[in-house]
């Protein structure tokens, strides 16, 4: 039994925890790092950009914990089996796993090629990539019998079709995590260890650069908030989800998109 918070002194703090982000060199994975560290987590990044994962880093250290990467295809599953192992003798072993990293695609099915890569490269690293994790660090808490906290990034997208964009295979692989957060939720339950979702909208990263200004505008008016969300904001919430004053929250998906999904 996890034990609930008796004040709010440290009810946010994740001071001495530590923290495991995959794709955690950018977007809204960094964030994440960044927002765990700011409230004390050491972090390890998984990722296969070494570039990247060296700039983000170098952003953190500033906090003054211990923050170090890891390249790591968490498509495959030896790969990610193998630098887990690594990961936890360097770290002494992970109180928090947030399954972030993803990929997507804009296309319609019937315009996909024929051997439909992209549906298969979208569901294997976005959903398979988060099985793939849950199941080695998942094991390892449950062997150090400590508890913890396994965090899914999802989407609004598990939940809506977006008419502005085509992208059935990502949506239908958020669909999916959200599902096996509720599955995980339950299964990892009673070895302490809570398990939830983030479902973001749109949020001002370096992809939404990407978004034609008409769009950009038109989802921008079907927010009753009126704006893009920020990366700390989503941040923010897994602090939260990874914190002492979550110890009674387990198997939700919280949506974080300013109102959009009310639009939709």
């Amino acid at each position: 039994m996890i034990p609930s918070i008796v004040n709010m002194q440290d009810a946010f703090s994740l001071k001495g925890k530590n923290a495991l982000v995959t794709g955690g060199n950018r977007g809204l994975g960094l964030a994440i790092a960044s927002a765990f560290a700011q409230q004390g987590a050491n972090v390890a990044i998984f990722c296969r950009d070494a570039k990247k994962a060296a700039e983000a880093i170098e952003e953190l250290k500033p906090f003054g914990g211990k923050y170090q990467s890891f390249s790591c295809d968490v498509t495959n599953l030896p790969n990610v089996r193998e630098v887990v192992a690594k990961a936890w003798d360097e770290f002494g072993g992970f109180d928090i796993l947030v399954n972030n990293a993803g990929v997507t695609c804009v296309s319609e099915l019937l315009d996909m090629d024929e051997e439909l890569s992209d549906w298969y490269r979208v569901l294997n690293t976005d959903l398979n990539g988060t099985v793939h994790m849950t199941y080695e660090v998942g094991k390892k808490m449950r062997a150090a019998g400590k508890g913890g906290s396994i965090i899914n990034v999802a989407s609004n997208a598990a939940f809506i079709v977006n008419k502005t964009q085509a992208m059935s295979p990502y949506s239908s692989s958020k669909a999916a995590v959200v599902h096996f957060t509720h599955c995980m939720a339950v299964e990892l339950g009673k070895h302490n260890i809570r398990v939830n979702a983030i479902c973001p909208g749109f949020t001002n990263t370096d992809l939404s650069q990407f978004i034609p200004k008409d769009q950009f505008e038109y989802i921008n008016n079907q927010m009753p908030l009126g704006r893009f969300g920020e990366p700390i904001e989503v941040g923010a919430l897994a602090v939260y989800f990874a914190s002492p004053a979550a110890a009674q929250v387990t198997g939700t998906a919280q949506v974080i998109d300013g109102g959009y999904i009310l639009s939709c």
